[in-house]
């Protein structure tokens, strides 16, 4: 039987963003003293942890040093070299182990993955060259989507190929490198399950969330998506089908579309809390940090029942081009809650926050967090 890490044990961390904080808030909530590793000074999460190292994710040294100095090691980050995660893991347990990292940043190996598990997917293709893009393009057909094979996040990466793409620009486009071609699927919605597994292998998930994209970033969450039954269970039977394939101890995050005919296909997979999650820290009686938390540490999860419907809307730094936004007005709702990540420079397309906003029901909640975002820049 595993050991659990209990308070008092240091939680290490490799990654410094907004993920990071928020699992660093639970922790030190919880107890637990956090280290955190990533390179640049004054983090979103350094601002929390107790010890910070400046460092970047190829410093196999200063990761071995980190790793000697905590009892469990989890990423807020997936495009962490997988080496630096075999470092680690000779000091500290890895949580999730680095081979989920290994696939999950790496759209083919993710891809085949998924395929091996039995789980559906667009049509795909790898693409190592011009002259496979050529080929991949006859076999798929268009429209398309042309992504990076790794490295890729918030529609970075990407190209459409459309009737008139011209193949040899869109290859330009992503830097000649590995890639992955995918069908374009005619969708109704985007959703996303996020989900908890135990050291035990026990579950736990927050049921099905609506997630609406403006410019491939998200913009709002909304818990609990109105699907027939049988989606719903089969959106939560396919996470869970992931999490056992991966052996994955930790939170992770399955992205999925919903087709126009009523079926889902697995997009894209997260090992990490997830932006569609945020939600959960007011709506569940365990956020989705809480969760993360309980499972590298080895501890019981926690319960993802529904408190309330709530809905979640991200703040850009677009939201700042105008000046400081206007937190009194957005907070004149009492069932809005700010979330500001300490970021000092807002740029556009930049995710400095969220708000949610807790109502009667889910279009309530909608209504109010875009309500309160809006009132922020209304002046």
């Amino acid at each position: 039987m595993t050991r659990p890490i209990l308070p008092g044990a240091t939680i290490g961390i490799l990654g410094g963003g907004q993920l990071g904080r928020m699992l660093a808030q639970s922790a030190r909530r919880m107890g637990y003293q956090v280290h955190t590793l990533a390179p640049g000074a004054d983090t979103p999460t350094g601002q929390i942890a107790d010890e910070v190292v400046d460092a970047p994710f190829t410093d196999l040294d200063a990761i071995d040093r980190f790793a000697r100095g905590v009892d469990v090691v989890t990423f807020e980050f997936e495009n962490i070299p997988f080496e630096a995660t075999r470092v680690a893991a000779a000091h500290a347990p890895v949580r999730p182990d680095g081979e989920v990292l290994y696939t999950t940043q790496h759209r083919l190996r993710e891809k085949r993955a998924l395929a091996a598990a039995g789980l559906p997917t667009a049509p795909f293709q790898a693409v190592e060259t011009s002259a496979e893009l050529d080929h991949a393009v006859e076999t798929i057909g268009r429209p398309a989507i042309l992504k990076t094979a790794g490295f890729g996040y918030d529609g970075k990466g990407q190209v459409r190929i459309e009737a008139q793409t011209d193949l040899e620009q869109a290859w330009a486009e992503i830097g000649n490198q590995p890639a992955v071609l995918e069908g374009r699927v005619d969708f109704a919605a985007e959703v996303s399950v996020v989900a908890a597994r135990g050291v035990d292998g026990s579950l736990a998930d927050f049921g099905v969330i609506e997630n609406r994209h403006v410019n491939h970033i998200l913009d709002l969450s909304i818990a609990d998506m109105p699907l027939e039954p049988a989606q719903t269970a089969a959106a939560r039977e396919m996470a869970a089908a992931v999490m056992d394939a991966l052996d994955v101890v930790g939170v992770l995050c399955v992205e999925m579309f919903l087709t126009r005919d009523g079926s889902l296909l697995v997009n894209e997979l997260a090992p990490r809390p997830h932006n569609s999650g945020h939600l959960s820290i007011e709506a569940c009686p365990s956020s989705q940090f809480d969760q993360q938390l309980r499972a590298v540490c080895g501890l019981p999860l926690g319960s993802t029942a529904r408190r309330v419907p709530t809905a979640m809307a991200n703040l850009l730094g677009d939201g700042w081009a105008r000046g400081t936004p206007d937190w009194m007005a957005a907070l004149r709702d009492p069932g809005v809650n700010l979330h500001l990540y300490g970021k000092a420079e807002p740029r556009p397309g930049r995710k400095m926050g969220h708000l949610t906003a807790v109502g009667r029901d889910r279009a309530d909640a909608e209504r109010r967090a875009l309500a309160a975002r809006a009132a922020l820049t209304a002046r």
